[in-house]
């Protein structure tokens, strides 16, 4: 009889208690049974810390002295799975991910049968049953995953909604960069990935990401006090456009000077500071040069 794979859930919060307890109950309640829930709580109030150690034992807690973005969490999160444990699958989620019963389940299905990837990601739903639009995946050719795909396809990258990672291909790539603080820190990753391995999208195995609204990221239509933040989305585009092949590499970094056009010739609120953000960003990016770190395999010890 073939032993179970076990697979660890990794969860990184920060200050999102309502969201954070109804996904940890859902992966609590998983089909598939997991070997362990690593939550990383990126330093937020009380009220987080107190409610995750009240749970003991049935979560592996790891609270950082201060907020390293989702992108340092992350990093912290799978370097604890890779050192504490011998698992042989990680899924990675943000707090706002809520698993259906059997997501894990249709993963581990595909799994049995080839278990010849890097990566598998779930088909993102929002609130009201539709694609959340941030989340949506796309064919090799670069055209979007529709609703209707039912087969498994291969995919270039992935969000860290709802992403199942093999253990042996982490000790290749290393760990995802803290550096990139938030945005981009998973499509970098899963691209990382997808060059030794091939990633997968699994629409059997579908989430829910309860977002406040169903709306991809657009610098021009966000609200003012979001538009800071956008300055990590043009940093880091920047470096991991230089990973690319040279015709997706020269889209990508064509890419925030159409943005610039766009909001230059709209009627956006904020355009003189959102035009500022775009610059500043472009050019921290042409020489941004962050490390990747490498993590010890206990596995391998």
């Amino acid at each position: 009889m073939t032993e179970q794979k076990k697979v660890s859930a990794i969860v990184v919060t920060y200050n999102r208690l309502d969201l954070l307890k109804q996904s940890i109950e859902a992966l609590l309640n998983q089909e598939y049974k997991l070997s362990h829930i690593i939550v990383v709580d990126n330093n937020s109030e009380n009220d987080t810390k107190e409610y995750l150690e009240s749970l003991g034992d049935k979560i592996d807690y790891l609270r950082l002295p201060e907020n390293i973005g989702g992108a340092g969490g992350f990093n912290k999160g799978i370097r604890y799975f890779m050192e504490e444990t011998e698992d042989d699958y990680m899924w990675i989620m943000d707090d706002d991910t809520m698993a259906h019963p059997d997501s894990l389940n249709a993963f581990m299905d595909y799994a049995a049968t080839n278990d010849d990837f890097s990566f598998l990601s779930s088909k993102v739903l929002w609130k009201d049953g539709g694609l959340a639009k941030m989340n949506i995946m796309g064919y090799m050719n670069g055209r979007r995953i529709p609703a209707s795909e039912t087969k498994v396809v291969q995919t270039r990258n992935a969000t860290f909604v709802s992403l199942l990672v093999a253990r042996d291909c982490v000790a290749k790539v290393g760990l995802p960069i803290v550096d990139f603080f938030i945005w981009g820190d998973d499509i970098e990753y899963t691209e990382r990935l997808a060059r030794i391995r091939p990633g997968y999208f699994v629409p059997a195995s579908q989430v829910t990401h309860a977002t406040k609204a169903n709306v991809g990221s657009s610098l021009k239509s966000d609200s003012a006090d979001r538009t800071p933040r956008y300055f990590y989305h043009y940093r880091n585009k920047m470096y991991y456009a230089r990973q690319r092949d040279l015709y997706r590499k020269l889209r990508a970094e064509t890419r925030p000077w159409l943005d610039y056009v766009d909001i230059l010739f709209s009627k956006t609120d904020n355009k003189k500071e959102k035009l500022a953000i775009i610059r500043k960003g472009v050019k921290a990016g042409l020489k941004f040069k962050p490390s990747v770190e490498f993590v010890q395999d206990k596995k391998a010890r």
